[in-house]
């Protein structure tokens, strides 16, 4: 059905039961009530919103993103078409720090596969480099071997000729002793994340003002919040124009902390949700290479040998329902931070018009869990 109008449906961040035109698979209207003759699909009252957007997610179906190659552009396609399953619309590949050669050969094979990816599923929007710009003592799972000093020089030869492919990168701001590399990554159109970091509050504001406008995984690979030193974290969620990606797994954020987060962080004006999910999504937990090492998922978390907590295989919009399950949020908000906030982090304000209508219909039951289906399905 490619002309209909959707009724009493709710949307997130819009008051009341609204009324969605669509004509040719585009949203062209959205209102109380649309005055336009089409076939209708009542929402009966039922959340309707765009699908979810990753910027970070490690890998799937088996694949490091930091290890594919040519010959995996066909997995490259059924990943998107497992994420599209999953009710991603769109995603950056996230690299972890590894070799400049790994690097190179990872950008080149998604610089390939994004100049010929279909529309019909979901989209790689760009890159996220997660290092090689790392405070060693903040690297969790991340080699100390590949990690690089953060000046100009080691930027130019990571980015090489891929400036269009990478369109975010995390590191560690009090690694730059120039206060040049934020100015420089901005100047080029990428986004900057403050992450695996030691900075201090002072440190952090200073690379806000100098362009960062996001942080990797709050909590996780930086120091907590303190009331005489609030750090990196304290800086970003006092900052009206930074956005914080965030894990809800139940693991790497405890519950209880969630609710201290998208508190102070004013739910999606300050914050997003990300997956962080590795390799093993959408694989059975069990044992699997993650570079020259290995992980074990147990129930869906991912650790080292050593323990050291890597990621999880949780798909994004899992962490839409856990945040309801555990009454940290309320449908609505849980809602708009895996599918608008992370768009508006990417600087897309753009709102519902206009769009391709790639629609997500939520409900929720009396035991308060939620579920979602694809409209189109």
């Amino acid at each position: 059905m490619n002309d209909y109008k959707i009724t009493n449906a709710r949307i997130p961040g819009a008051a009341g039961l609204q009324e969605i035109a669509i004509r040719d698979r585009q949203i062209v209207a959205i209102d109380r009530f649309v005055d336009l003759d089409l076939s209708i699909v009542d929402a009966a009252g039922d959340w309707i919103s765009l699908g979810g957007v990753d910027l970070q997610i490690n890998g799937a179906l088996g694949l490091a993103f930091p290890d594919v190659q040519m010959a995996d552009l066909p997995r490259l396609g059924q990943i998107c078409d497992f994420l599209w399953q999953q009710g991603v619309d769109g995603f950056l590949p996230t690299i972890v720090t590894t070799s400049i050669e790994n690097i190179h050969r990872s950008l080149t094979v998604f610089t390939k596969f994004i100049a010929h990816q279909r529309p019909d599923t979901a989209q790689i929007l760009g890159v996220h480099l997660e290092g090689p710009f790392l405070n060693p003592q903040k690297r969790g799972a991340h080699p100390e071997a590949y990690l690089l000093p953060l000046d100009i020089k080691f930027i130019t030869e990571i980015l090489s000729e891929y400036t269009e492919t990478v369109k975010a990168i995390t590191l560690a701001p009090e690694l730059d002793c120039t206060g040049s590399v934020i100015p420089y990554l901005r100047s080029l159109g990428i986004i900057v994340s403050l992450g695996h970091s030691q900075a201090n509050f002072e440190q952090a504001q200073s690379a806000f003002a100098s362009g960062a406008s996001m942080v990797t995984h709050a909590f996780n690979a930086m120091p907590g919040l303190h009331h005489r030193e609030p750090g990196l974290l304290g800086a970003a969620l006092t900052h009206p124009q930074v956005q914080c990606g965030f894990i809800a797994d139940g693991q790497h954020v405890h519950p209880a902390m969630l609710k201290v987060l998208v508190r102070a962080g004013r739910y999606s004006e300050g914050l997003f949700l990300v997956s962080d999910a590795l390799s093993p999504l959408g694989l059975p937990d069990g044992k699997y290479p993650w570079d020259d090492r290995q992980i074990e998922v147990i129930n869906g978390t991912a650790r080292l040998a050593d323990g050291t907590l890597s990621g999880t295989t949780r798909s994004l919009l899992v962490g839409v329902q856990n945040l309801v399950k555990w009454g940290i949020c309320d449908v609505s908000n849980a809602i708009d931070l895996a599918t608008n906030a992370p768009r508006r982090a990417l600087g897309d304000t753009s709102g519902y018009v206009g769009r391709r209508a790639n629609l997500l219909r939520w409900q929720i039951d009396r035991d308060n869990e939620l579920t979602w289906n694809r409209l189109d399905n």
